[in-house]
């Protein structure tokens, strides 16, 4: 039975109920740019009836895990007899699994590439590929430095870092963007992933556009430099750096912590991350050219100066069918994916990961694609 718009917007109203109900925890979750986390005041609700009934898998970006665990535990909270699985293998892994029918839904920090969006378009036949960027957020650049939490960086001497040119903390490069600040004669350990990775390839992505003297490698999902320590998933990295001293990565910024972090150069200034500067990168950005109907895929201007715009951002797409051949899957993906699209999912991400939800404008296009999903 094919999923209809208006059952899918009662799903998402309902969720939203129990969402509301669900973040009167009494262990709110805090980051380091949303101090105090979730609400604890919202009152209980008593779980709304929902017909809905199966399994449904899905595999992907690791970035999208904090978030995924919200979305899933709201949507299941509106649908107990749905079971929705998510395995963050990473963005190379996810989409993998998506093109060869392995999984209904799939989690990807980069779009498609031209012999990927042809397989994809091969298993989805004769339905069409969806790529909705349902989560947004900055990629942080996060250290382990006695004494120090934060760093201004150029784009150049963070490129410098990874590339292994500037291999001490008080290289003459910090050191002149940090006059302030007192640097150790230590070495630096550049941390980066060890798997198929679409935050490696946004991060490559940025230090090619804004230093490609620097950095003059093609942006890849596989890290291109050897040398230095590497780990799997952005939790991986992030714990790597926190074992260590001295230690410098880039994880998506759901996982920074406590970690040190750094101010990057935009312009004439250093901006923190947030989801709002994340969120104007976005917004200012154009829709990619010569992709089907159903990808919305953004072309990021890394390059941008404007005030308080943090360049350094990922957009993770949802990889999915507009028509499954099992029409029952193809409801419970529609389902879920209004849903997560929806405000309400939406804000789960915001404040579980501090992401930045996604434009109402954007909404209003992504909504009737995931609504109509069979």
């Amino acid at each position: 039975m094919r999923h209809d718009a208006t059952r899918g917007t009662a799903l998402a109203a309902a969720a939203a109920v129990l969402l509301l109900a669900g973040c009167g925890s009494d262990d709110p979750v805090n980051h380091p740019w949303r101090p105090g986390g979730a609400p604890t005041d919202a009152p209980a609700e008593a779980p709304v009836a929902s017909d809905l009934s199966g399994s449904v898998a899905g595999a992907g970006a690791s970035s999208q895990e904090s978030a995924m665990q919200a979305w899933v535990a709201g949507f299941q909270s509106a649908n107990p007899d749905v079971s929705v699985a998510y395995d963050p293998v990473g963005s190379g892994g996810g989409r993998t699994q998506f093109v060869e029918g392995g999984v209904a839904f799939a989690g990807s920090d980069a779009p498609l590439d031209e012999e990927e969006l042809a397989a994809a378009q091969e298993r989805c036949a004769p339905g069409e590929v969806v790529e909705a960027p349902l989560y947004i957020s900055p990629i942080a650049v996060v250290f382990n430095l006695e004494g120090v939490d934060s760093l201004a960086m150029s784009p150049a001497t963070v490129a410098g870092i990874f590339a292994g040119t500037i291999t001490r903390w008080d290289a003459p490069e910090i050191a002149a963007e940090n006059p302030d600040v007192a640097l150790p004669d230590l070495g630096i350990t550049p941390v980066n992933r060890s798997d198929e990775s679409g935050t490696t390839e946004n991060f490559t992505e940025y230090l090619h556009a804004t230093a490609p003297e620097a950095w003059p490698h093609e942006p890849s999902g596989d890290w291109p430099v050897s040398g230095g320590q590497s780990a799997q998933g952005n939790s991986g990295v992030v714990q790597t750096v926190t074992d260590g001293t001295g230690t410098i990565t880039y994880a998506d910024a759901s996982k920074a912590g406590s970690l040190g972090t750094v101010r990057l150069g935009v312009g004439d200034e250093f901006v923190e991350f947030s989801p709002e500067a994340a969120a104007a990168v976005v917004d200012a950005s154009p829709r990619a050219e010569g992709r089907p109907a159903t990808s919305f895929v953004v072309e990021l201007d890394r390059t941008t100066t404007a005030p308080g715009a943090y360049p350094l951002v990922l957009i993770s797409y949802t990889l999915a069918c507009t028509a499954y051949e099992d029409p029952a899957t193809g409801e419970l993906v529609s389902a879920f994916l209004s849903y997560v699209a929806g405000e309400a999912g939406q804000a789960a991400a915001a404040d579980t990961a501090g992401s930045a939800p996604v434009s109402d404008a954007l909404r209003s296009e992504v909504l009737p694609v995931l609504e109509g999903i069979g």
